[in-house]
């Protein structure tokens, strides 16, 4: 198990809409089928969830979800983006390294990522399945 299964709850949507970084995917009839939501730590934009569901993906979703927030990122002038992820499940680690996404670890973390780590390690995650990415623009 790399940890419990968590979504961000409203409010935390909610700011991530505010801040403009909360993208959605939707089927030609308004359907969604996918989100992505982030938000700026310091110089640096941390994506906290994407999700796509399962009848929707291997279609490119994610990639374009990933893509768009990144370039907001970029419009930002952020030195780049971060995240934290399973290192086991093929849809994750391996996916964000094919985004130009590379494993970080130790003083190579921002400070925000290391204490994102620790936090995860606190409520429980597997710390042989975490691990910490970073892409600079």
């Amino acid at each position: 198990m790399s940890g419990p299964a968590s979504a961000s709850d409203l409010d935390e949507l909610s700011d991530f809409s505010r801040n403009g970084l909360l993208l959605a995917a939707y089927t030609p009839d308004s359907v969604p089928v996918g989100f992505i939501a982030g938000k700026v730590e310091g110089k640096w934009l941390h994506i906290a969830e994407m999700d796509v569901h399962p009848d929707w993906q291997r279609r490119g979703i994610g990639n374009k979800l990933m893509q768009s927030i990144l370039r907001n990122g970029k419009l930002l002038s952020l030195t780049g983006a971060t995240l934290t992820t399973d290192k086991i499940a093929a849809f994750n680690a391996r996916f964000y390294a094919t985004m130009g996404f590379e494993i970080v670890e130790g003083d190579a973390r921002p400070p925000h990522l290391a204490a994102i780590s620790e936090d995860e390690l606190a409520k429980g995650f597997d710390p042989s399945r975490r691990v910490a990415m970073r892409v600079v623009f």
